[in-house]
């Protein structure tokens, strides 16, 4: 309902002016009346939280990914804001029977957990009540699939080729056993770790825990390529998850062992940036180094990020517009079965100085056949690549995503029980 209008030419009305007395009144006033609102909360045992100032919109922190199916989330789902990779190692003595009731353990606190319920023996229940988008993604390494069936290790399910650039460290990698927690709420994937730790105790010990980031939730619009710590737009040509061209890249078919297939492989490696020497480097000189403009990621014969690169093109001095070893020259293939689905997350670790920076990223890829697909691909990048003057893989992992599971069973199944 509009105010009346004031008649014209008559004087406005007349304000108290503002002092220090008033000043004080009303901040005692707002003081007294927390107080009050404080005491209440503690004698009755409960508060209540101002009403929501967006009109009742459901909170992201309410969202939650489904735990069952044919296939696992956290690979074609929309990639969360903070990821938390964690490898196991089984115990010598844990057989494939102790091995199986592992997996049942960690399915169920799984499901829990990603649909914002406690987990079994949860002594912190109210930290499990905000799933954000919680997704939990299993990975075997070859150490577990032998304990079920030597027979039904893929022959790519191992440790990947020696590379020339590789400065691989045994604490970041291998492993039997592969949790990738995601979550938009970095309390909530800490809290997920804990309790699925929790059931790794008694069948063997954490290996290694890389954390990673992108964004935070709500900070770019859906869909937007991610950064790295380099500034380069990352996963540009990345397959369209829900296409033909991605289910035929990623997810395993009839050419795949029974228990896999519906499943995918994953690298995980972890690559050091070194970013005081990539600072000293000019803008142009990092653009060459990749093929594409910083600013919006397009490659340099184009205009959007997404247009296909045009390698013929020429400088006018007669050079290729992208350079010989431009990263998104030596990645690309003729073959167009050599690609791969990238999810990667960055990692920066506390620095005692300025010239002392732990960064990088936590590359994850997946592919339904790492030896076709992810090899050929890192080999070019290895003889050639320009970008490795400023990064170092120093952690490499390999595992097979086993497929989904219904509700009342448990993710990988399909290996024990074929």
């Amino acid at each position: 309902m509009m105010a009346p209008e004031r008649a014209t030419g008559s004087p406005p009305p007349q304000r108290a002016p503002l002092t220090r007395r008033l000043l004080l009144g009303g901040a005692a006033a707002g003081a007294g009346a927390a107080a009050l609102v404080g005491a209440d909360a503690l004698i009755s045992g409960r508060f209540t939280a101002p009403a929501d100032p967006a009109g009742g919109v459901r909170l992201n922190g309410e969202e939650t990914v489904p735990f069952h199916g044919a296939r696992q989330a956290g690979i074609e789902t929309p990639p969360q804001a903070h990821a938390k990779f964690v490898a196991v190692d089984l115990d010598d003595d844990a057989d494939a029977e102790a091995a199986r009731r592992l997996l049942g353990l960690l399915s169920d606190d799984a499901a829990k957990l990603t649909q914002g319920r406690a987990a079994l023996a949860d002594s912190e229940p109210e930290l499990a009540v905000v799933p954000a988008r919680l997704t939990v993604t299993f990975g075997f390494g070859p150490g577990l699939v032998e304990r079920a069936s030597p027979a039904a290790v893929p022959a790519w399910l191992r440790p990947l080729p020696e590379f020339a650039t590789d400065r691989l460290r045994e604490e970041w990698s291998g492993g039997d056993l592969l949790l990738q927690i995601c979550a938009d709420d970095p309390l909530t994937v800490a809290h997920a770790a804990r309790m699925l730790a929790k059931d790794v105790r008694a069948f063997g010990a954490v290996r290694w825990v890389q954390d990673g980031f992108r964004r935070a939730y709500g900070s770019e619009a859906g869909g937007t390529t991610m950064r790295n710590l380099m500034g380069q737009v990352d996963g540009t040509v990345n397959p369209e998850p829900g296409t033909e061209d991605f289910d035929r890249l990623v997810w395993n078919g009839s050419d795949a062992p029974d228990w896999l297939r519906g499943g995918t492989g994953a690298v995980v490696r972890r690559i050091a940036m070194d970013l005081d020497t990539w600072d000293r480097l000019d803008r142009p000189g990092r653009e060459d180094s990749v093929g594409r403009r910083l600013s919006d990621g397009a490659p340099l014969t184009g205009d959007d990020e997404h247009d296909e690169p045009d390698f013929a093109a020429l400088t006018p001095l007669g050079f290729p517009r992208i350079a010989e070893y431009a990263h998104i020259r030596r990645a690309r293939s003729e073959d167009p079965a050599e690609r791969i689905f990238r999810r990667a997350y960055n990692y920066d670790l506390a620095a005692t100085g300025a010239e002392d920076q732990d960064a990088g990223l936590v590359f994850v890829s997946y592919q339904a056949d790492v030896d076709r697909q992810f090899v050929p691909i890192q080999r070019r990048l290895d003889e050639l690549d320009l970008l490795n003057e400023w990064i170092s893989p120093i952690g490499s992992a390999v595992f097979a995503i086993p497929p989904g599971c219904a509700e009342g069973g448990f993710i990988g199944e399909t290996l024990f029980d074929g």
